[in-house]
């Protein structure tokens, strides 16, 4: 059995960004130009260290060599977020939540407007 470090391994990072353009060296290590679309640098006060979330165009195969935790992941078109994120709303929730809406006008469309509204207020984290 292989142990575990509680903690994860932390990389020396650099990253050199321009509109269009990022270097981006993972210990040293330059990561191939073009390989990576995308990255997202977070870091909580609480945190020991920030997290770097690298999004690739080959997902397949990569090999990263990396002082922050790092992350590859791929990254999803607007329309695959929207659809995934849908795709879970469990639609008896979606219904009551619509029609018990205090804006719940009537008339054509009425029923699929509150439930667009519903759908707008739960994404924004408001209600379910």
């Amino acid at each position: 059995m292989t142990e575990q470090p509680t903690e994860p391994q932390a990389y020396g990072v650099r990253i050199e960004a321009q509109p269009g353009h990022a270097e981006i060296r993972l210990g040293g290590v330059a990561l191939p130009a073009g390989q990576v679309t995308g990255y997202t640098l977070s870091h909580s006060v609480a945190d020991a260290l920030p997290t770097l979330l690298l999004r690739t165009r080959h997902p397949d195969g990569a090999v990263w060599e990396g002082l922050a935790r790092v992350a590859v992941g791929v990254e999803k078109t607007p329309e695959e977020l929207v659809a995934g994120w849908l795709a879970e709303v469990d639609p008896v929730l979606l219904d009551q939540a619509a029609l018990n809406r205090a804006d719940y006008g009537g008339g054509p469309g009425a029923t699929a407007r509150a439930m667009l509204a519903t759908l707008i207020d739960w994404a924004q984290g408001r209600g379910a």
